[in-house]
């Protein structure tokens, strides 16, 4: 039994408090960088809807868009606190800060294909991240968007390890990318994200990683025109609900927060998927990206599992990591 099923079998003992609650009505306010378009608000929308045809009771929703609340960083600090922000889509990399486990949901090569994130996410094998977000952070998980998959582009192709090998690639900060991709032959360097087109650009570097949302916004194709089909990561974003705000509500509005939560955030999973695709398909019809298949990928997988296995460990999410991988 989770923290969250736990906390929902104790609910009698709020009854007191929810129904004065109740009987105000309830307002929660909700925190999105992104407009009314992005896959990320359509699963708080969803979220809210489904909460509104599950609750007897008087909710509102306040949902603020385009950074009007600042960012994702800020949206999970406030969560934290109990203040300002109720529920929120964020990167797991906000909650790294207070939870040792949370970049392991963020880890390239974590999951094979799509079926198998997809499974992670239903199978419940990120629970016990979720479980220590809570304990640490005083944030609730309570469903999980995302779908974004990351590719390598580049100014010239790269089609296999041969290819891959020595490659000047940009990398992120968290260092369990640089990590395996100095395991996998490529030449990791951090850049600023920014920079990176600049830097293709002067050669600096040659390469860089993401997903298609970010190559088209950033018009990376401009510099990196090669797309290497390397899918070495899917992007896992949870969507949050300040447990200070969870504690006061009455039982009946706890467990369609809970109920709904799961299924907007797995709607949320096939709207940015279904999105990323559709993305790169308009942009090598547009002539702007050219995709090549990596024909090596299965040796990307075998030559990253002993990097991440030990990531893992340094977590202390071993077991976490072997159940992600069992899933099946």
């Amino acid at each position: 039994m989770n923290r969250i099923t736990r906390m929902l079998a104790g609910g009698v003992a709020l009854l007191a408090l929810a129904g004065t609650a109740s009987a105000q009505g309830v307002t929660l306010v909700g925190a999105s960088q992104f407009d009314e378009n992005h896959a990320f608000t359509k699963t708080m929308r969803e979220f809210e809807r489904l909460v509104g045809e599950c609750y007897s009771g008087d909710v509102t929703f306040d949902l603020h868009l385009n950074s009007e609340l600042g960012l994702e960083k800020d949206y999970f600090e406030n969560m934290s606190q109990g203040i300002a922000v109720d529920y929120a889509v964020f990167s797991p990399a906000h909650a790294s800060t207070f939870s040792q486990m949370a970049p392991l949901m963020d880890m390239p090569f974590l999951f094979r294909d799509l079926d198998h994130w997809n499974k992670v996410m239903d199978a419940g094998a990120l629970d016990p991240i979720a479980d220590d977000i809570l304990e640490k952070a005083n944030v609730l998980i309570i469903g999980y968007a995302g779908g974004g998959t990351r590719n390598v582009f580049a100014n010239r192709p790269v089609r296999n390890m041969e290819e891959l090998k020595d490659l000047p690639i940009r990398m992120q900060g968290a260092p369990i990318w640089t990590r395996v991709f100095d395991a996998l032959g490529a030449a990791p360097t951090v850049i600023a994200y920014n920079e990176v087109y600049n830097a293709i650009q002067t050669g600096v570097i040659a390469a860089a990683e993401n997903e298609a949302a970010g190559i088209e916004q950033m018009k990376f194709y401009e510099v990196g025109p090669d797309l290497a089909l390397t899918q070495h990561a899917i992007t896992v974003r949870p969507l949050g609900f300040s447990n200070a705000t969870f504690e006061r509500l009455d039982p009946e509005l706890q467990a369609c927060i809970v109920e709904s939560g799961k299924a907007a955030g797995k709607l949320g999973r096939e709207i940015e998927s279904g999105q990323d695709a559709e993305k790169l398909k308009a942009m090598e019809e547009k002539g702007w990206l050219t995709p090549y298949e990596f024909t090596d990928r299965a040796k990307l997988l075998e030559l990253a599992a002993p990097v991440m296995q030990a990531y893992a460990e340094e977590l202390g999410a071993s077991d976490v990591y072997a159940n992600i991988v069992s899933v099946q």
